[in-house]
């Protein structure tokens, strides 16, 4: 069965996320202060404050539509928190050949998501990963036509999209960080990013953007996959607008003067203290953090600053060989990745780190946003713990560790830039 567009569907989405949206706009008039612009609302384009009111209220919700915990309790919980921004709400690492049913289960659930808040941005994910499963995957027609390429009867090609020998990096038998240079790769970033907008999704992040450009010295290719990625947000995504970011090490993607992302994102590189066992710290200059290293230039929405706003999130990537132990080198934060540190702690504990995080990275660069952790994937062998969940422990998620009362008190305290 070959994938393709719905335009009956899609445009019935519109309609009603279109008609909802004029509703509610209106009634958001009708009940603001005169002169007072609503702070969540966009279309076609975003400016800096609405987009800074999105990020100072954004939580990683790992899998919200791919299976992961209870979709009704995690509904329940952006609304208790006051959620804005739903990172990597669709997170799919490989697995391609799940592609189609974790599409469909995302076009069931995501319309329940925007009906409890139709202002929600909810972020999908393409990640530096490609396994031999995407030749399980017919390239649709749209596809094609995009790049102007002739249509073809396929399915997408394995080897066409990683990297040449001497340069490949492998994740594994027949998985590899795919290449941005070579068409193919384009090809698959196009029609994930647009099958992502047509369900509803505003948001892509697009994993190490740099580690997948190595044979993309100027840009050119992440440009044009981004142009086209934007054109089909300006026809079919709900707002005509979608939100672009990646992992910068090198503080952003900039092409003559024009930044490629909408914002840029990081872990948050915390330093082991080693004076008080399993405490951890932020710290400008530590290993690669972006603090104060966010590139600036002209956005895709027309404004322009000296340094681009950024999320910087308690990122997972696995488990050294002395779990729970100091000095595992690098960036383990005691031995361990940060969210597996930080869902070690203790309750009490992860609400102050929380605070001082939010704080500290406030006070440090205005230009940055803590991503409050939500839902996110663990590797933790000595005690077998898998997943962590911020939702208050119930029958519905027994393994929360009840950290939305801290996000949400952080969050309630908190004003956001007029």
């Amino acid at each position: 069965m070959r994938i393709r567009h719905l335009p009956g569907a899609t445009a019935a989405a519109g309609d009603y996320f279109g008609a909802r949206r004029r509703g509610l706009v209106l009634l958001g008039l009708l009940l603001l202060p005169f002169g007072h612009a609503d702070p969540y609302a966009f279309d076609g384009t975003i400016s800096r404050d609405v987009l800074e009111h999105y990020l100072s209220r954004s939580i990683t919700m790992e899998g919200l539509f791919n299976g992961r915990g209870d979709l009704q309790d995690n509904l329940r919980l952006l609304q208790h928190t006051g959620a804005k921004f739903v990172g990597r709400s669709l997170c799919l690492w490989g697995g391609e050949a799940d592609l189609r049913r974790n599409l469909a289960r995302a076009k069931e659930q995501v319309p329940q998501a925007l009906a409890a808040d139709p202002e929600l941005v909810l972020q999908a994910c393409v990640f530096e990963i490609v396994t031999k499963q995407v030749e399980q995957v017919p390239v649709p027609d749209w596809a094609f036509v995009a790049f102007g390429r002739p249509v073809e009867q396929r399915n997408f090609r394995y080897a066409d999209m990683i990297y040449p020998e001497g340069q490949r990096r492998n994740w594994g038998p027949n998985a590899s960080v795919p290449d941005v240079s070579r068409p193919e790769t384009q090809l698959w970033f196009y029609f994930l990013a647009a099958s992502y907008l047509d369900l509803g999704f505003e948001a892509i992040h697009f994993g190490q953007v740099e580690l997948m450009g190595r044979n993309d010295p100027h840009l050119d290719n992440w440009s044009r996959v981004l142009t086209l990625v934007r054109a089909h947000a300006a026809q079919r995504a709900r707002r005509h607008l979608v939100l672009c970011d990646g992992h910068v090490p090198s503080g952003g993607l900039l092409r003559d003067g024009r930044l490629l992302l909408d914002f840029h994102s990081f872990p948050l590189r915390l330093k082991e203290t080693p004076d008080h066992p399993q405490e951890a710290v932020l710290q400008v200059g530590f290993s690669d953090g972006i603090y104060g290293r966010s590139k600036g230039g002209l956005t895709a929405s027309g404004w322009t600053c000296e340094h681009l706003p950024y999320l910087v999130e308690l990122d997972n990537w696995g488990v050294s060989r002395q779990p729970g132990q100091p000095g595992a080198g690098g960036i383990w934060v005691w031995g361990y990745d940060e969210i597996t540190w930080f869902a070690h702690q203790s309750k009490a504990y992860r609400a102050r780190w929380l605070r001082y995080a939010w704080d500290w990275v406030r006070q440090t660069d205005p230009n940055g946003h803590l991503e409050m952790p939500g839902s996110r994937t663990l590797r933790s062998p000595l005690d077998h713990q898998r997943w962590y969940y911020a939702n208050n422990p119930s029958t519905a998620v027994p393994d929360g560790l009840g950290d939305e009362e801290a996000i949400r008190a952080i969050w309630a305290s908190d004003t956001p830039k007029p």
